[in-house]
């Protein structure tokens, strides 16, 4: 049997392809190439945009939205009997029938028609940001190609300037004009569908935090506490992770994007981890950060508490119809008494809790096929559907300390769902949850 995923319903992609083939207009034609195959023995895994129109899990596969009818065609290889006797059958142009049946998508072809189809049109609608992959997001693709950029020896263009170029080629008089504002806005906001498979991740995501927790004690390394979560995610059904594990001790959590992960664990230091899987494409985002004893220490708990208190107080104000700076600033007029009120030992503290509550850093980003999501929420007041990572951030650059609490939320039509709330974030639930698993090693 060919295979093809099950986890979104055709109409899904069609109605997406639709609302593509009306914003493009009558006279246009938007191409999208999927990606290739990386020659290693790895699961072929699709780019985010050709997933989200299409749902083909087939490299080197192209598709082509038709502004009049509102039609598309697939454009797949051709038949390879040997490789489908090794690995299994798989969507190809010889058999369309069974193509369409699967994908809902009007037209099956093979590769080479895609040339003369596009020399038909006068305005081409092509992707030019950089499509995400597995782990991907726009933000490092760009700074790898900045890397690239400052190489003197790697001058290669990138894959959407390459096939942009390929399809000039073949359409000299086209109009050729970039998709990904429009794929960015229609992503921004999810569907039930969309949000269904988030809420999936979240519980994992949050159950693989948790699975963290339980099995933390001095003397392990970091990356064993992302061993626990991988446990959870894998034995759930996820397809590995939604990026690469950050599991921070000590000094390493000043640095917030830390990913080495071999550092020991040790008493009187605590932990941040920021680790979720990739279900059916779409990802979770979370920061949790505990003691290895098992109890914080009076200066942890003095400043995660209030991060926490700031991060709560967030959850009950945010809600459609407000933009971000009205909710920061809302929030800000709530938290400012306990600010004020609250038992600060050091100045430096008071003063970073200070700058965290004044600005708008905890609406962070987009959150969905990739950890940071495409699509702009900053700009306009919120709108039901939009997933974002809610994570107020406490700077402390005299001492090195960073403080920080993370979950996705998802806007709904009167307030938000917390779609990571399955592991606790305030210290003394998770001193509770720490305590039981250390009861439960030691009674082993």
């Amino acid at each position: 049997m060919t295979y093809f995923q099950s986890d979104m319903p055709i109409e899904e992609f069609q109605a997406r392809r639709a609302r593509i083939a009306d914003r493009i207009g009558f006279h246009a034609m938007a191409v999208i190439a999927g990606a290739g195959a990386t020659g290693a023995f790895d699961v072929f895994r699709q780019t985010n945009e050709f997933y989200y129109l299409s749902g083909v899990e087939v490299p080197h596969a192209y598709l082509l939205i038709r502004g009049d009818s509102r039609e598309a065609t697939l454009y797949l290889p051709h038949q390879d009997a040997k490789h489908e006797r090794s690995e299994g059958p798989q969507l190809n142009c010889d058999l369309p029938d069974d193509a369409r049946r699967l994908t809902g998508i009007e037209q099956i072809a093979p590769l080479a028609r895609l040339a003369d189809d596009v020399r038909s049109g006068g305005c081409l609608y092509l992707p030019q940001q950089p499509a995400e992959g597995r782990q991907a997001c726009r933000d490092i693709l760009r700074y790898r190609q900045h890397l690239a950029d400052a190489d003197p020896w790697s001058q290669r263009p990138t894959p959407e300037e390459h096939f942009r170029s390929l399809v000039a080629a073949k359409a000299e008089s086209a109009e050729l004009i970039d998709l990904s504002p429009i794929l960015d806005e229609l992503r921004l906001v999810k569907s039930e569908r969309e949000i269904a498979l988030m809420r999936r991740a979240g519980e994992l995501t949050a159950q693989g935090i948790r699975a963290a927790m339980q099995r933390t004690r001095a003397g392990l390394l970091e990356y064993q506490l992302a061993a626990a979560a991988d446990y959870v995610f894998a034995d759930a059904g996820a397809r590995g992770a939604g990026y690469r594990p950050i599991v921070a001790s000590g000094v390493n959590i000043w640095n917030a994007h830390y990913f080495c992960n071999q550092a020991e664990l040790i008493d009187g230091d605590w932990v941040l981890m920021d680790y979720a899987p990739e279900v059916a494409y779409y990802t979770s985002d979370i920061g949790r950060m505990w003691p290895v004893s098992g109890r914080y220490s009076d200066r942890q708990r003095e400043l995660y508490d209030f991060v926490v208190a700031y991060h709560e107080i967030l959850l009950q104000v945010i809600r459609p119809g407000y933009s971000v700076s009205q909710l920061a600033q809302e929030a800000e007029s709530r938290i400012r008494p306990l600010w004020e009120a609250w038992p600060f030992s050091k100045a430096d503290y008071r003063n970073a809790a200070e700058r965290m509550i004044e600005s708008e850093v905890a609406f962070t980003h987009p959150v969905g096929m990739a950890v940071h999501d495409v699509g702009d929420y900053r700009d306009a007041p919120l709108r039901p559907g939009i997933v974002f990572a809610l994570d107020p951030q406490l700077w402390v650059p005299s001492e090195s300390i960073y403080v920080r609490v993370e979950d996705t939320v998802v806007v709904t039509d009167d307030g938000i769902e917390v779609l990571t709330d399955g592991v606790p974030r305030r210290s003394d639930q998770i001193e509770a949850v720490m305590t039981a698993s250390a009861d439960v090693r030691q009674s082993n």
